[in-house]
């Protein structure tokens, strides 16, 4: 699998997405935030569950560092809601069903799994420092533990 083309320091690719209440949302709404942009593969799956519980656990945590989070991934508003109650989450989730955001962030990629090659979303995450620019990029990232140690590296950051 290829490595993500987007590097730190860089601008971060601007976008406006419905959540999951069907409101607009736009990078450029959360100017002056830091902004944790994570995109995983499917709602209800156990990996998806584990990172979006794990994000919401430290939602606290983050907004006491002046950060959001955005989770993202192709499935629909409606599959985003029904996942926000099924899991009690407490985050903003984006629909990006065209995959247009997917590949302006390069998160889009071939994927390979049982021998078998496809397009998909290989989980990454982002973080956004308040100017817009991309500080920090995960690419194919494992879910165990990945929230804190998102964490870990905005605090250290904004600590500097």
């Amino acid at each position: 699998m290829s490595k993500n083309s987007l590097t730190e320091g860089q601008k971060a690719p601007e976008f406006c997405l419905p959540d999951q209440n069907g409101n607009e949302v736009c990078l450029k709404d959360f100017k002056g935030k830091w902004i944790v942009l994570y995109f995983y593969p499917k709602d209800n799956t156990s990996g998806c569950t584990k990172e979006a519980q794990d994000f919401t656990a430290l939602k606290d945590a983050f907004t006491s560092e002046n950060a959001v989070i955005l989770g993202l991934s192709k499935d629909s508003v409606k599959s985003h809601i029904s996942f926000i109650e099924k899991k009690e989450l407490g985050i903003t989730l984006l629909s990006d069903e065209d995959t247009a955001v997917h590949k302006k962030y390069d998160v889009w990629r071939m994927k390979k799994n049982y021998g078998k090659e496809y397009m998909g979303t290989v989980r990454s995450t982002f973080l956004i420092d308040p100017d817009g620019m991309l500080v920090k990029v995960w690419d194919n990232v494992k879910t165990s533990e990945h929230a804190e140690k998102v964490f870990e590296v905005l605090r250290e950051i904004r600590s500097k």
